[in-house]
């Protein structure tokens, strides 16, 4: 499928939802329109509010807030995950003995944690960092640790054959294999880490979009709430096409990248 069209076929996705949810609010299809609106605004409302907010600049501010919380724990997320992964997946006896403490804490409730992290860190940004942290470590951790397990033997052997010592075999052998496992869990994380960061910020902060958001439900502003949650996915969707654009430049020397090229 070419790009032009699956860029229509996704816009008429959207445009479809768009228009269902039109028609739902505005017409009596389902019942009552004016007490669905309640319940889920109308697209003229959720845009209104979005124009707004960007023509008198005032979501800049909490764009920034929430982009700096949730790059901060993407970032120190991924790389102790990254660290950590290629180290106990080189090391089977030590991932062993930690298997068990690893998997335990990867099984605590999140949102229970944002509390605790709020009175270690206060209410600034420091406590969003962390919730976000918590959600990108481990997603990237399990990824990287599976990638560099699963690295090709024969391939391994032949390298050590050769004379590789084990930096070399990091470089050009065991990070490769990885690489396409760690794009594929950062992807992933990335979404976690915005959510952390708007997580923390609903429970309590001074800005960011999930303060636009609580503000919004405090008022029973149903289109605030809309609006905040499209401009968070629209945010989203902005930074995982950074994260493809810089994935592509890495992984060039995959067949599918080469056959594209």
């Amino acid at each position: 499928m070419s790009k032009p069209v699956l860029f229509v076929l996704q816009a008429l996705v959207a445009v479809i939802a768009i228009a269902i949810w039109w028609l739902v609010t505005q017409t009596p299809i389902l019942g009552d329109p004016s007490r669905l609106q309640f319940f889920f605004s109308t697209p003229g409302d959720v845009a209104r509010q979005i124009i707004a907010w960007f023509s008198t600049g005032e979501i800049w501010y909490h764009l920034w807030i929430t982009l700096v919380e949730a790059t901060l724990a993407f970032v120190i997320g991924a790389f102790a995950a990254l660290v950590l992964g290629f180290w106990l997946a080189r090391r089977p006896k030590l991932a062993a003995v930690f298997d068990p403490y690893v998997k335990a804490a990867n099984s605590l409730p999140r949102v229970v944690l944002a509390p605790i992290f709020t009175l270690w860190f206060g209410l600034g940004i420091w406590s969003k960092v962390a919730l976000g942290f918590t959600l990108v470590f481990f997603i990237v951790f399990f990824n990287v640790y599976q990638g560099v397990k699963e690295v090709n033997r024969t391939v391994l052997q032949n390298a050590r054959m050769l004379g590789m010592n084990e930096r070399q075999l990091l470089r050009h052998v065991y990070l490769p294999s990885a690489l396409t496992w760690v794009f594929s869990s950062l992807h992933v994380s990335i979404g976690f880490a915005v959510v952390g960061a708007v997580v923390g910020e609903y429970l309590g902060s001074a800005a960011g979009l999930g303060y636009l958001i609580a503000q919004a439900e405090g008022m029973f502003d149903i289109a605030g709430v809309f609006a905040g949650m499209f401009v968070l996915s629209a945010f989203v969707l902005i930074i995982d096409w950074l994260v493809t654009l810089a994935e592509r430049r890495l992984l060039v020397w995959r067949p599918d990248n080469q056959s594209q090229h």
